[in-house]
């Protein structure tokens, strides 16, 4: 597909989103802070798949042993109760034999469902708890890097398809996995990855533009796109899988980062919470409405969030951690 072709295709699903939005109310809350009043846009969904009996046969370069299957469906299901606690309605899909990665749905799409910026600016001194907005609103289908998981996006496009008026999707050649795009605000950071390529980067890039968002690629395969301030940063980033593996936005200007993403110039403006080399696999925590979920098992990074005041679930992640997977992985919100 022609650059031209392909923007304007983007522009016409992104204005489908717009004419959309009329009809689609987000539900607020107001978070008080330190004497500082913050409106928040309440996640309302979010779409789950469970594990498959060959989970074990998906891909992962962590060297920690086989996943336990058994224990993997009982941690899902778990993560699924704290989803609930935190006031989502779920959408369960099927688990798929066919792609034994297919619970990782974050990878398959990006949910783009924000309050309209010009209208957060009216409404913050009048939110109260259960207020509604209208936004603009679509869904992006990715297109992963690994052929084998190519599927997992034909399996989850007739689904998206039924709550987002408006898909568009990442196009040849460009490559995209849903946990390298991480949403602050009214900006979008894109990881560099060897599953995300800058193709791929740049088309996403291009669809959330037509809607007024902002965006900044983040390279974290070591080639050395955007500024480094130490070249160790560079090399550790190298060792991500994703952007989130080492990235979480909890709103608030506030960033988690690994000590291998805290001294990227790209950060530089946000109140940055550095977690521990020893507890890297925590930094992909996940704001949801008024929790924070992070993995059971560290306990300093979890208490430095209660500090904040952040109330937090703690959630048994062993057997995901063994195929490269993280909480923000298990679920599509929105």
């Amino acid at each position: 597909m022609k650059s031209h072709d392909h923007q304007t295709r983007c522009n016409r699903n992104c204005e489908n989103a717009r004419d959309f939005s009329g009809g689609t109310p987000v539900p607020l809350f107001q978070l008080n802070a330190f004497g500082v009043t913050i409106a928040l846009i309440m996640f309302t969904r979010a779409i789950v798949r469970p594990p498959v009996p060959n989970f074990a046969e998906g891909l992962t370069t962590a060297e920690l042993g086989a996943p336990d299957y058994e224990r993997a469906l009982a941690q899902h299901e778990a993560y699924c109760a704290a989803l609930e606690q935190c006031g989502l309605k779920l959408t369960r899909l099927e688990p798929d034999g066919r792609y034994p990665d297919s619970t990782f749905v974050e990878d398959t799409a990006v949910a783009i469902s924000q309050i309209t910026p010009s209208l957060m600016v009216g409404l913050l001194p009048h939110v109260r708890r259960g207020s509604s907005v209208f936004t603009e609103r679509c869904a992006v289908l990715t297109r992963p890097s690994a052929p084998s998981r190519r599927g997992e996006v034909a399996s989850i496009r007739k689904v998206l398809a039924q709550l987002f008026p408006a898909l568009s999707e990442i196009q040849t050649p460009g490559t995209l996995d849903g946990g390298d795009v991480c949403e602050a605000g009214n900006h979008f950071f894109i990881g560099i990855s060897e599953r995300t390529n800058e193709a791929g980067a740049q088309q996403l890039a291009e669809m959330l533009a037509a809607l007024g968002y902002t965006s900044s690629f983040v390279d974290i395969g070591g080639t050395g796109v955007p500024p480094v301030i130490h070249a160790q940063d560079a090399r550790a980033a190298s060792d991500l899988l994703h952007l989130k593996s080492g990235l979480a936005y909890l709103g608030d200007n506030r960033m988690v980062v690994t000590d291998a993403l805290a001294g990227r110039a790209e950060f530089a403006d946000y109140d940055l919470v550095r977690v521990s080399p020893d507890e890297q696999y925590t930094a992909n925590c996940v704001r949801v409405n008024n929790y924070v979920l992070v993995a059971a098992g560290y306990p300093a990074f979890a208490e430095r969030l209660l500090e904040f005041g952040y109330q937090t679930i703690a959630l048994e992640m062993s057997e995901f951690q063994k195929m490269d997977g993280g909480l923000s992985c298990l679920s599509l919100r929105f």
